[in-house]
């Protein structure tokens, strides 16, 4: 096999895509090639976590990227917000496309895999680099026609899929990352299995704790799971989300039953096997975490988020578990009772991710 240089860019909205390409280092180097930089679209709203600098041994750069805008309680996305804002960065984007061009100039990758960043599309729209460009990230799955929208929506699925499309400018190849396998072929996309990290393949999943573990992006979503809990106090909750300090000084509860935790990639994992089920705002990789490891999930979607309005919906066909328009986790407790984990099409198919994802990457 030929060894190549790679630069990865990584779209730093949520955790998903940081451990895809955590994953993609880790078999990059297993296999011999170099990484030689990441960029990671970053935001001023969200930090990057220490775990992704612990894990990967390259130069990483944060650099100003387009991102979501969210309510005053950190809840919803407001969509024109979130557009006036980015038009009023521009100059600042400019700023990021000038540094992307110099690291490119700088390291000359033979290929550049983009993780769903919109920068990099930008980057390869205006500048036209000859380093071939790979896109990862489930969202490519909207640009296979076999894919089943929710019904109605129009105006979104016209958005999402031009979105989609600018990240992947001038790309050599798409791979969507999918719960299941699409059988029919499609010229501008691959279907590949969900890219997990190696500790989910370490974990023993037959355990079965009475707690439920519950992941927020959103922490404006923490007011409804603390009510539940007032609700329901004698039930065990891990939460894990952004700036766990801050929840509990504004909230000032003192419960042994509803524990916060700060976004940590190990103990979360380890938490996750061990559960009863997961409650989760419908982010693509957590889900497809706990299918691998036979864990029921309540997928709550960002509201106006219209991602994982669809990944809810898909995952729900792939039988990962149940949606709903708000963390009631009385759900989650009663469909565990008679959650079926028996799921080893979807082990199997997760399994061969490295081998399919690794010959289309060489193939390029």
């Amino acid at each position: 096999m030929e060894k190549k240089k790679y630069l990865l860019a990584v779209q730093g909205e949520g955790r998903g895509h940081m451990t895809q390409a955590i994953s993609m280092y880790d078999m990059l180097i297993e296999e011999g090639h170099e990484v030689c930089a990441v960029i990671v679209g970053a935001s001023e709203r969200r930090e990057v976590p220490a775990f992704f600098f612990e894990k990967i041994k390259a130069p990483i750069i944060k650099l100003q990227s387009p991102n979501f805008v969210t309510d005053e309680n950190n809840k919803s996305i407001n969509i024109p917000k979130t557009i006036f804002k980015n038009l009023a960065q521009l100059k600042k984007f400019r700023g990021s496309l000038k540094s992307i061009d110099d690291l490119m100039k700088e390291h000359q990758p033979d290929v550049v895999i983009n993780f769903f960043d919109l920068l990099i599309g930008l980057y390869y729209r205006f500048y036209k680099p000859k380093a071939k460009l790979i896109c990862i990230a489930h969202q490519y799955i909207y640009l296979h026609p076999d894919f089943e929208f929710p019904d109605g929506y129009l105006m979104d699925r016209i958005l999402i899929k031009n979105y989609t499309k600018l990240t992947a400018a001038r790309s050599s190849k798409n791979l969507a990352l999918s719960f299941y396998k699409i059988h029919t072929t499609n010229e501008d996309v691959v279907i590949v299995p969900p890219l997990l990290r190696k500790e989910v393949f370490e974990l023993h999943a037959q355990t079965k704790e009475d707690f439920y573990l519950v992941y927020l992006v959103n922490n404006g979503y923490f007011e409804e799971v603390l009510n539940w809990h007032t609700a329901n106090p004698t039930k065990l909750i891990h939460c894990f989300t952004d700036q766990p300090d801050t929840l509990i000084s504004k909230y000032k509860f003192d419960s042994d039953k509803l524990q916060v935790h700060a976004i940590n990639d190990t103990l979360f994992l380890d938490m996750m096997s061990r559960s009863s089920g997961l409650a989760s705002t419908a982010g693509f990789e957590s889900v497809c975490e706990a299918m691998y490891l036979g864990k029921p999930v309540l997928m709550v979607p960002v509201e106006g988020h219209f991602e994982q309005l669809c990944n809810s919906r898909d995952a729900y066909k792939a039988g990962a578990g149940i949606f709903s328009d708000h963390f009631d986790i009385s759900k989650l407790v009663s469909f565990s009772s008679t959650f079926n984990s028996d799921n080893n099409w979807y082990k199997i198919w997760v399994q061969n991710a490295k081998h399919r994802i690794s010959h289309e990457i060489a193939s390029v």
